[in-house]
C-alpha cells in the first residue's frame, strides 16, 4: 500500500469540517495536523478529528507535512499561500484564490519558483453533473452554445453574517457574490469559456442590518465565443432551493439542479445518455438551506487530485490561473455594480473592491 500524502489546515473555521471530512475517508490523504490563530479552536477540530493541534509556525515548519490547506478569510488566502510555497510544501487554497488578481499573479508566481503544486478549491467542477456536461461542451454536443446561466436561490439567517467580523465586509468577500456565488459564476466560465463583458446589479434586500454587503445579484454575461448568460444568486429567499445550471445550444440543453441532471436532451441520442440522466440525487445537500448543509465527496476529490498530481507530477485540475478568471468575472460584476455601466474584461490587475 502507498503512503499516503499528509495534509495539514490553517484554518478552523466552518469550512474546515469539510477539509477534515474528506482528509479522513481519503484512502490517499491523510490529516496530520490543524491550526488556527485562535488555538482553542484548532483543538476543538484536533480533537474530533484525532489529529494534532499546532501552533500556526509549527505547521509550516513541519517536515511530514506535504500539503497545507488554506482555509483562513479570503483576503488573507494568497499571503498565507506564499508562505506555505517558501516553506516548500503543496497547497489547497478555498476558494476564491484571493480577493485581488495581483495577489493571485504573485502566489502562482511563488509556487512556480517554488516547484510545488497550487490548487483552488473550486470544488464544485468536480461533480459528476458538471463532468458529464464539460465533456458535452467540448466534444461539442450543444452545437453553438448560446447561453449559459446559473440560479442560486439560496437562504442564510441574520446570523449567518454575525459570526466573524470578516462576514461583514465587502473588500473581504463577504457577500453573496464572492462567498456563496463564485462557485457557480467558475461553472460557466468553466462550461461556456472566457467572459468579455459583464453587467451587475447588488442589493440588500433581507439582511438591512449588515448594510455593508449585498445579499443578491442579478447579473448578466457576454462570454467570448458569442453565447449570453444570466446569473441571479442570493442569501435572502427563505427556504432557499437548489442551485441551477443551464445550458442551451443549437444541438441541445443539459440542467442541472443541486447535483442531479434534470435534463439531459440533445438533437443527437448517443450511448450512455439514459446513464447520464440518471447522476445525482435529490437527496443530496448542496447548500440551498445552509451553510453547512453540503457533503464533503466534492471535497475530498480535490484532495486526491492534488495527491494524483504530487505523484504524476502534473497540475492539479484547478489551477489559480483556471479560477483568477472567476474572480475578475465576479470583481467585474462589483465594478459593474458601483457603476451601473457594462465592465469589459480583462480587468487591471491593480483592480481592488
Amino acid at each position: 500500500m502507498r503512503e499516503r500524502i499528509r495534509f495539514g489546515l490553517l484554518g478552523c473555521g466552518m469550512v474546515s469540517q469539510f477539509h477534515c471530512d474528506a482528509l479522513i475517508h481519503s484512502d490517499e490523504a491523510e490529516l496530520a495536523a490543524v491550526a488556527d490563530v485562535v488555538e482553542d479552536r484548532a483543538r476543538e477540530v484536533a480533537e474530533k478529528y484525532y489529529c494534532e493541534a499546532v501552533s500556526v509556525d509549527e505547521l509550516f515548519e513541519r517536515d511530514d507535512i506535504d500539503v497545507i490547506n488554506v482555509l483562513t478569510p479570503n483576503a488573507t488566502h494568497a499571503d498565507n499561500a506564499i508562505r506555505v510555497a517558501q516553506a516548500g510544501k503543496h497547497c489547497v487554497v478555498e476558494k476564491p484564490p484571493d480577493m485581488k488578481l495581483s495577489q493571485v499573479d504573485a502566489m502562482a508566481a511563488a509556487f512556480a519558483a517554488a516547484g510545488r503544486k497550487l490548487a483552488i478549491c473550486l470544488n464544485v467542477r468536480f461533480r459528476p453533473a458538471i463532468e458529464a456536461m464539460k465533456q458535452a461542451c467540448e466534444t461539442g454536443r450543444f452545437g453553438k452554445i448560446l447561453q449559459g446561466d446559473a440560479y442560486v436561490k439560496w437562504y442564510r439567517p441574520a446570523d449567518y453574517y454575525q459570526r466573524a467580523p470578516w462576514l461583514q465586509d465587502r473588500s473581504q468577500g463577504a457577500g453573496v457574490t464572492i462567498q456563496q456565488g463564485i462557485h457557480y459564476i467558475d461553472l460557466l466560465q468553466h462550461l461556456v469559456g472566457p467572459v468579455a463583458r459583464v453587467w451587475a446589479e447588488m442589493t440588500n434586500v433581507a439582511h438591512r442590518d449588515v448594510p455593508t454587503v449585498e445579499d443578491t445579484l442579478l447579473a448578466t454575461l457576454h462570454f467570448e465565443k458569442g453565447a449570453r448568460g444570466v446569473v441571479q444568486a442570493s442569501t435572502a429567499f427563505y427556504p432557499g432551493t437548489d442551485i441551477r445550471i443551464e445550458i442551451n445550444g443549437t444541438q441541445g440543453t443539459a440542467v442541472m439542479v443541486g447535483e442531479r441532471l434534470e435534463m439531459w436532451d440533445f438533437e443527437h441520442e448517443q450511448p450512455g445518455d439514459q446513464e447520464a440522466r440518471r447522476i445525482g440525487s435529490a437527496a443530496a445537500l448542496t447548500g440551498a438551506g445552509g451553510a453547512a448543509d453540503i457533503g464533503y465527496m466534492e471535497h475530498q476529490r480535490v484532495m486526491e487530485d492534488m495527491v494524483a498530481a504530487i505523484r504524476e507530477d502534473r497540475e492539479p485540475r484547478v489551477t489559480a490561473q483556471s479560477a483568477r478568471h472567476t474572480l475578475e468575472i465576479a470583481l467585474a460584476m462589483y465594478k459593474s455594480a458601483d457603476s451601473g455601466e457594462e465592465v469589459a474584461l480583462p480587468l487591471d490587475p491593480s483592480f481592488e473592491l
